[in-house]
């Protein structure tokens, strides 16, 4: 079967989950999450992660589609203190922080061990590139199969398909998405069936901090929940809104619907979870949106090395 003929994979093998709101956050560590995707690469299977916080479980109340397109994820992990305390509430404590920068770091360590290259798809013009430069300095060994740019505009279906092509060509195992959310999760979810890569890891974020356009909090503030604070007060005119409308109607909505292990039948493999609590099937609609626009690319036939980093073939 080829990428094309291959719809997206649902599953309900794997980490447990807890309900957050309707959204199914996966039950696990760092370590664990890394082992998963690799058994994913060994047995040829083709899933997406989707790394979700305070703003992304908000989102979902107020998009269905979204919502489904987190629980059909072959992992949804916990990025933010308040996903792990939730998780730990409904009884699950071995669940630690999934930090986005930090599963790229680890994943990407594992890729290299393995052999395996990525292709890294977002952020903003030369953001790609520098992430690149600056991960080959940390990550010995980094295989990188092509870098992508896109500007802030629709794709044409020309377009869509040439990024398709391009990242087939690449040869890729793992491709890096860094959209942000809710924009990233959409584009994994609308391609997963026609890529060859077998995992699309949606770390938004990742791309500025480890390129050191963006500077990341303290470890304390992270460990207690305040990175938000931190970045409020970096970025006010962007994030006001977002946190200080979401971080309190979460809160709101929590106490009322505490977290909950979810059934198995309930993430991906058959009636999802909803934000009222109803049961509906899964399945994606049909059809899909306009994916997110490129500009500057490097992969495929042709791609550059990047300093320091093993082009892949």
């Amino acid at each position: 079967m080829t990428a094309s003929d291959r719809p997206a994979l649902s599953t309900t093998d794997g980490p447990p989950r807890v309900d957050v709101l309707g959204v199914g956050i996966s039950c696990l560590t760092v370590d664990a999450a890394v082992d998963e995707v690799t058994g994913w690469v060994d047995h040829g299977e083709h899933r997406y992660v989707c790394v979700t916080g305070v703003h992304g479980v908000m989102e979902c109340q107020r998009d269905p589609e979204l919502l489904r397109i987190h629980n059909r994820s072959g992992l949804t992990t916990p990025d933010g203190m308040p996903m792990v305390w939730s998780a730990r509430w409904a009884g699950r404590h071995e669940v630690g922080r999934v930090y986005g920068p930090d599963l790229m770091l680890a994943m990407l360590a594992r890729a290299a061990e393995r052999g395996w290259s990525s292709f890294f798809y977002g952020g903003g013009p030369s953001i790609a590139d520098l992430l690149v430069e600056r991960l080959a300095g940390r990550i010995p060994g980094l295989k990188v199969a092509g870098t992508l740019t896109p500007p802030f505009r629709p794709l044409t279906p020309q377009e869509d398909a040439d990024v398709v092509q391009t990242m087939n060509d690449s040869n890729a195992q793992l491709v890096w998405v860094g959209l942000s959310t809710p924009k990233q999760e959409r584009w994994m979810a609308e391609h997963v069936g026609r890529l060859n890569a077998n995992a699309l890891l949606g770390v938004g974020a990742a791309f500025d901090l480890h390129a050191g356009t963006v500077a990341q909090a303290p470890l304390w503030m992270q460990h207690s929940g305040l990175e938000w604070a931190y970045r409020l007060r970096r970025e006010p005119r962007r994030l006001w809104r977002r946190y200080l409308t979401n971080n309190p109607a979460f809160v709101l909505n929590i106490l009322t619907r505490p977290p909950r292990l979810a059934p198995r039948s309930s993430v991906a493999g058959g009636p999802g979870i909803t934000p009222g609590g109803a049961r509906r099937p899964t399945d994606l609609p049909a059809g899909s949106r306009p994916a997110p626009s490129f500009g500057d690319r490097r992969g495929g036939a042709g791609a550059q090395d990047s300093p320091g980093a093993e082009r892949s073939g």
